[in-house]
């Protein structure tokens, strides 16, 4: 009943706009002060801000204030290129044995290193190397040719198997495509190699073949060698995958990944930025 009045005094106060539908009647309410004072404070923001940055559409000026988004990223560039210009040649003379201890050029390093990282080799390896399927784990710190920065520095520069002249190079045997080994040895020979890190899967034949054809790049142990690029197997740490019939395929076909060459796309202060990075990622070495 109170609604009914109240709706009654504000159709006598405002009047009604003429529209009605099934007994509605729409009555001529004038918005709220507090809404149309908002109202305006926006539009006379927006108009400031139109003229103090180039905001406005097809302006070519940028605004009273003199400021794009586009100075504000080249002034910040000139500041790091800035920074970099003073320190970098202390950092070109220092081995990375001095770099490792000294806390200034180390992080100069890893700052480096991390933004060339994210730009050139997470797409493959990973963020903070966490690795991908085919791509090594760069954080677990298995090092395939070696985990001392001059390693890593040799293999990010020449690559591996990546037609440099200088790149490292290894080949795993298609046991089964090219008929070294059966059907039946490398089924045996599949649980050895799997339970080579924890002792499990043994037997006598399988030993055998692997003595016989993987020992020699692996070591007796499978603890690998790092002179032919041959990973070790008692790590835990697989490339391509740990379980039955990844080992298998691995066997069967073999494996022989590319790693690209970085010299001449990459300077080599960056290589070697990014070589400390690489370094820590793994725990070092």
């Amino acid at each position: 009943m109170k609604d009914l009045k109240k709706n009654k005094s504000n159709e006598s106060q405002y009047g009604d706009t003429g529209h009605e539908w099934d007994g509605i009647k729409e009555l001529n309410t004038p918005d709220p002060f507090w809404l149309r004072a908002l109202f305006y404070v926006m539009l006379f923001f927006s108009l400031g801000y139109w003229f103090l940055y180039p905001s406005f559409p097809g302006q070519q000026d940028d605004g009273i204030l003199n400021w794009s988004s586009d100075k504000e990223t080249i002034e910040g560039l000139k500041e790091i290129q800035s920074i970099r210009d003073k320190i970098l040649p202390e950092f070109n003379k220092a081995s990375f044995e001095e770099i490792l201890k000294d806390p200034k050029l180390l992080k100069f390093a890893i700052t480096g290193g991390k933004s060339a990282f994210h730009n050139n080799c997470s797409v493959c390896h990973g963020i903070g190397g966490s690795g991908n399927k085919g791509y090594p784990k760069l954080a677990a710190g298995s090092w395939i040719w070696g985990g001392k920065p001059d390693d890593i520095y040799q293999t990010l520069k020449y690559g591996i198997r990546s037609e440099h002249p200088e790149a490292r190079d290894s080949q795993m045997a298609a046991f089964g495509q090219d008929k070294l080994l059966t059907e039946e040895q490398i089924r045996t020979l599949v649980p050895f190699v799997m339970g080579l890190h924890d002792g499990t899967g043994y037997s006598d034949q399988a030993n055998a073949i692997y003595q016989a054809n993987c020992a020699s790049c692996h070591g007796k142990d499978g603890a690998g060698n790092r002179e032919v690029g041959a990973p070790s197997l008692k790590s835990g740490v697989w490339l391509y995958g740990g379980d039955e019939q990844t080992i298998y395929e691995t066997i069967y076909y073999g494996r022989m990944g590319v790693m690209p060459y970085w010299e001449g796309r990459l300077d080599d202060p960056t290589i070697r930025q990014l070589t400390i990075y690489v370094h820590q990622l793994g725990g070092g070495e």
